[in-house]
């Protein structure tokens, strides 16, 4: 008679809602608004693909210290600006306020939008989405709140460029949870159509390029390390000689990507630019 065969219990699906809590902390510890205001030319750029008018109702989604929200007021459209961690959509409103821009800000999270169906005339988020846990539903919510015709612009690091690479030597000391997909997916054109395909009547794709300038590897890992959420807290999770580890592997990262010289440091993070139009 044969020996029964061993059973293995399949890998239990990771619990999106308790990685979502830690992401909210994550995203609130820190000062995201001291790295996100460096973006804001990526905001401009998309509103620009996305071509956002005067008048249209425009949403931005996971929209941090809000470079696509000011973008779309700058262009005289009506703004919804939300994001899950309140403290950054306030520093978006001081934003908004200082240029006397008028937008509307709510808390709420992409993966469950409090909107009708087709309330919105175009949706936008610079990576802010991709970090959603589940994203079927991510991108189901955003398909959801836009009107046929309308348009979804999405900003998200490519997985070969520095943030991707960054993710990388992050996760080597401080791995993800299991089963969750890495954000940089996102920055997949083939995993667009995936996510959008079915119900988009047209996806157009453009690999930009963000330019990280700072004075030294050491000074991006200073601001890095006490702004930036997912940096900030590798750090705080590691001890004594772990943060070494970390600090000299991404020492060595930017040393590898720099394009800047000896005297400053311009690293390239490359990212796609998307813009889907609903069926």
């Amino acid at each position: 008679m044969n020996a029964p065969t061993e059973l293995r219990a399949a890998p239990a699906a990771p619990d999106l809602a308790a990685i979502k809590l830690r992401q909210q902390a994550t995203w609130a510890s820190g000062d995201y608004a001291v790295i996100g205001t460096t973006l804001q030319i990526v905001g401009e750029n998309l509103a620009e693909a996305a071509d956002v008018r005067a008048g249209e109702r425009v949403l931005d989604v996971a929209a941090g210290n809000g470079n696509a929200t000011l973008a779309a007021a700058r262009r005289f459209a009506e703004v919804t600006s939300t994001d899950y961690v309140g403290p950054l959509l306030d520093k978006a409103a001081d934003r908004a306020r200082a240029e006397g821009l008028s937008v509307r800000f709510q808390v709420a999270d992409v993966e469950a939008l409090p909107f009708a169906d087709g309330h919105f005339d175009a949706a936008l988020s610079t990576f802010g989405a991709m970090f959603a846990p589940d994203h079927e539903r991510t991108a189901n919510e955003l398909l959801r709140v836009v009107r046929p015709g309308g348009r979804i612009g999405i900003a998200a690091w490519t997985p070969e460029g520095f943030i991707g690479r960054l993710f990388r030597t992050i996760s080597a000391h401080v791995p993800p949870p299991a089963g969750l997909r890495s954000p940089v997916k996102w920055g997949d054109e083939p995993y667009l159509v995936e996510l959008f395909g079915a119900h988009a009547e047209g996806i157009e794709c453009a690999r930009r390029t963000f330019n990280f300038r700072y004075r030294s590897p050491a000074h991006w890992i200073e601001v890095f390390r006490n702004y930036y959420g997912p940096t900030h807290k590798a750090f705080a999770a590691l001890d004594e000689a772990g943060q070494a580890r970390l600090h000299a592997d991404l020492t060595a990262l930017l040393e590898s990507m720099n394009v800047g010289g000896a005297e400053s440091l311009v690293v390239p993070g490359e990212y796609v630019e998307a813009v889907i139009t609903r069926h």
